[in-house]
Order: structure tokens, then sequence, then C-alpha cells
């Protein structure tokens, strides 16, 4: 557990760092490159050792399976038993001193752990996918696996310490590396992602074994607790915020007493919100709008003067209706008054028709008042999973609050620049 917890720590640094640096220099700029340049190395320091040659899975389920006496394995190697009292119990084996074909094992499973570290950090965040639930567990069976062939010749040779003795008597078997390489294969994941429960479940689905529940319970919330004490982030969080992306962490605590009028957007010295009205604008008026403006969205008002909202439609849903409708629709030009009513108002007998959208607006978005607490505001966004939200006092549109706006506040809060937060 501690291993996995020291490994998840290490990874999450090194990944992040790496990936930082192919975003910030002329590495990334040629990915398919670095991409056959990390192949080619790969394939070249990977296939003379047998245990990088073989496939992650394949080299996982090397790792658990126990030796029986008929194994050819490197990994079961062992000096055979002279007498009957060594060969153990029904199919288990009694614990045995090792022979020349594990000691070349353990060298190369120990090659091989420098290697799977290593290319483990290049290889996730990579333009090509390269996995990594398979390799960390990896990473984690062959530590365990040479932790638990030591243990195994430590109890072999000393049986009469105090922490093996009534268990390790000569012939028995009281060390099973296959189930150390289990451990340590859940502890290096759960280090790496910080997951808990459902990292156990998945053990036992593999496993099929209750007896291992509570060593892999013990092992994964050691390795949650070591990683946490060099930081709480696990790898998916760290590149979501290496990455810009606008995620509200939902663990995080908002404390603070700001409202949502001091969070929404145009502030002042702004320029005014852009917004759609419900019968007053032709098509080249809103064709206007959407490509002086890169919002995903666009809120509908009554008029210009009350401010009145009316629904919100979305960017793409109201490019595809003016496209259609120019290409489907007989008489509908850029003189074409848009409306978003029931019905259309009255118009001169020589007008072209109108242009009826009100099927594409979202006749209820979601709103907060300007006094709303932020506390609450976040916690609507978090549990709605909403991208944005219209502020209104009485009615009237003040505002709008954006996910990215919430996670600058938070920044700002924090005594860090809003700035320095890039939004991909």
């Amino acid at each position: 557990g501690i291993f996995g917890g020291l490994w998840g720590a290490l990874f999450i640094r090194a990944n992040i760092a790496w990936c930082r640096r192919r975003k910030t220099t002329r590495l990334g700029h040629y990915p398919v490159i670095e991409v056959l340049v990390v192949a080619a190395l790969t394939a070249l320091i990977a296939y003379p050792n047998s245990y990088t040659r073989m496939s992650g899975s394949e080299l996982i389920s090397e790792l658990f399976n126990d030796c029986s006496l008929l194994d050819s394995s490197q990994l079961c190697g062992y000096k055979q038993p002279v007498n009957a009292s060594e060969t153990g119990v029904g199919n288990s084996l009694a614990d045995r001193p090792a022979g020349e074909g594990l000691y070349t094992a353990l060298w190369q499973l120990a090659l091989a752990l420098i290697f799977k570290m290593l290319i483990t950090v290049i290889t996730f965040g990579m333009k090509v996918p390269s996995g990594l639930f398979i390799p960390s567990m990896a990473v984690g069976a062959i530590a365990g696996r040479l932790l638990g062939v030591g243990m195994e010749q430590l109890a072999y040779y000393k049986h009469d310490w105090l922490i093996f003795r009534g268990w390790c008597s000569p012939g028995a078997d009281c060390i099973t590396p296959g189930l150390y390489a289990m451990v340590g294969a859940a502890a290096c994941l759960g280090g790496v992602t910080r997951m808990t429960v459902s990292l156990v479940v998945i053990m036992f689905e593999l496993t099929g074994g209750l007896e291992y529940i509570v060593p892999l319970m013990a092992a994964t919330m050691t390795s949650k607790w070591v990683a946490d004490a060099f930081g709480r982030e696990g790898i998916y969080e760290a590149h979501i915020r290496l990455n810009g992306y606008p995620f509200l962490e939902a663990k995080e605590e908002f404390e603070h007493s700001s409202l949502a009028v001091d969070v929404m957007r145009p502030r002042r010295g702004d320029p005014a919100l852009a917004v759609l009205t419900q019968d007053s604008m032709t098509v080249e008026e809103v064709e206007t709008v959407v490509d002086s403006t890169h919002y995903s969205g666009f809120p509908v008002v009554v008029s210009q003067e009350s401010q009145r909202l009316v629904g919100f439609v979305l960017r793409r849903d109201l490019l595809i209706s003016i496209d259609n409708a120019r290409k489907r629709q007989d008489g509908v030009v850029s003189t074409s008054q848009v409306v978003f009513t029931e019905h259309a108002p009255t118009q001169p007998p020589e007008a072209p028709p109108p242009l009826r959208l009100r099927g594409i607006m979202d006749l209820s978005p979601f709103t907060v008042t300007d006094h709303t607490p932020m506390d609450i505001t976040v916690d609507i966004f978090r549990k709605l999973g909403l991208r944005q939200c219209l502020v209104t006092h009485n009615g009237r549109l003040l505002g709008i609050i954006t996910k990215k706006d919430i996670l600058k506040h938070m920044a700002q809060i924090a005594n860090r620049d809003p700035d320095s937060i890039l939004f991909n």
C-alpha cells in the first residue's frame, strides 16, 4: 500500500510535468513523430526482456498465478523438493528455495519494473491512447511479486523468526507471491486514480476470491492515504486542470459570502450582453450577432428596452435552423423577420414570410436572482451539470454566469490570478 501511494504521487507529478513540457515546447507540434519515436524505442528496449515483450494483460496473469510442480515458467524456477514433506498439501506447494530460473526471472522483473514505470509516465497523454489501468496494475503486480518472492525466501530460511513462527514451519505453504502481486496491482492503481470501493470490487471480480477482499481493502486505503499526503488530485483531475477544462470538483467546498451579481457578466465597464429579441430582428441581424460573438447560446428577451427574459437558444440550433430555412423554405431571405413567439406580428403584404424559431428555444432556462448566494449557485451547477445560468431581477435579464466564471471567481478567492486559468 505504501509503495502504491508513493508510485501514484510520483507518477502524477512526473506525467503532468512531461505533459506540460509537451504543451509548452516544440515537442507538442509533432505528435506523429513523437508516437513513432516512442513506439520504436519501446520495441527496441522491450523485446529482449520476455516480461516486457508480452502484453500487459498476459504479464499480469503470469504474475497472479501460483506455481505448481508441472509449471515451466521461470517464476516457478525453484529447487525441487528432495522429500515428500516439502511438497505441501493438496494443490499447494510448500515454500521452497529459489533456483537459478527464479533468480533470472527476478532480475528480468526488476528491469521490467523500471521500464514500465518510465514508459507509463511518457505514454499517458500522447495522441495515441496507451492506457492507464493495465500499465499501473502491471507496475504494482511486478513490485508485489518481487516482494512476495522475497518474503517467501525469508520465511523459508528464517522460519524460526517471531513473525513466521507457527505459520512457516518447514513444509508449510505460508507465503503466496501471487497474492502479493494482486495486492500490489490494486495498490498502485488506487494510488494513481484514488479509487477505493470501486477498485476493490473490480479486483474481486478479477480474482473471484472473498478471502482476498481484506488485504485488497487495506492496501487500497493505505495507498490512497499515502498519495493524498502528497496531493489530493488523482491523475484525471490533474489532467483536467492541466488542459484547462471547466470542471467543478464535487468534493471542493465553496465557502464565501459573495452573491450571483458579483460573479455574473457583463460587469461594470463591459460591453452589453448579446441578446436576441423575440419578434423585432431580421435574419441578417441575427446572423450579425452570431458572427460577431463566440458564445454558445443567446438569451431571448421581449425587447431591448424591457429586457424581459423569454427563453434561451443555442448557437448551434440557431445556425442549423437558419441554414435549413434558406434551403427548404420559400421566401426566407435576409430581411425575413425572426419570430420566437407563438403568433407572428402583423406585417405589410409585401414583406417576406417570417422565420419561426420558437421550436428551438428553451422556454424555461435555468435562472437565479441577482441576490442568490454563490454557494447555492455552485451547488446548482454541480448537481444539474449546467454550463450557464441566467441572472434576473424581477424577470428582467441582468447577466449570465458560466462555469468558467465560477472557476475564475474561486481562483480569485484563493488569492490566485483568475486570468492564469486558460480554458481550451
